[in-house]
């Protein structure tokens, strides 16, 4: 198993910047394929950037193409999101994912096994 710690929530003014940090212990970090899923109020959980278990391959979701970055160290054991031009409508609860093992970076929620508690971005207008 593996447990997933999301950081660097806070609230910012649009057009403003973040970097989330999702910081993995348990298992080889190595080993897990990553996301990052966001949840607003009232909304189901969407994805947002995935990246596979070496880096090569990245999938950012369209709405925030060109603004985030998804990025991992993995001698850190650490995967990240650098969120640029920060809009209101990004506002939401940001989950960090792992999945086991795969070749790809997954865009779909059911393909990840373990998920952290989430980090609260909040962006003022």
């Amino acid at each position: 198993q593996v447990q997933l710690v999301e950081s660097g929530g806070e609230l910012v003014q649009a057009g403003g910047s973040l970097r989330l940090s999702c910081a993995a212990s348990g298992r080889t970090f190595s080993n897990y394929a990553m996301g990052w899923f966001r949840q607003a109020p009232g909304k189901e959980r969407g994805f947002v950037a995935a990246i596979s278990l070496s880096g090569s391959k990245t999938y950012h979701a369209d709405s925030v193409k060109g603004r985030f970055t998804i990025s991992r160290d993995n001698a850190k054991n650490t995967v990240y999101l650098q969120m640029n031009s920060l809009k209101p409508e990004d506002t939401a609860v940001y989950y960090c994912a792992a999945r086991v093992g795969g070749s790809d970076a997954y865009t779909v929620a059911y393909e990840y096994d373990f998920w952290g508690q989430g980090t609260q971005v909040t962006v003022s207008s």
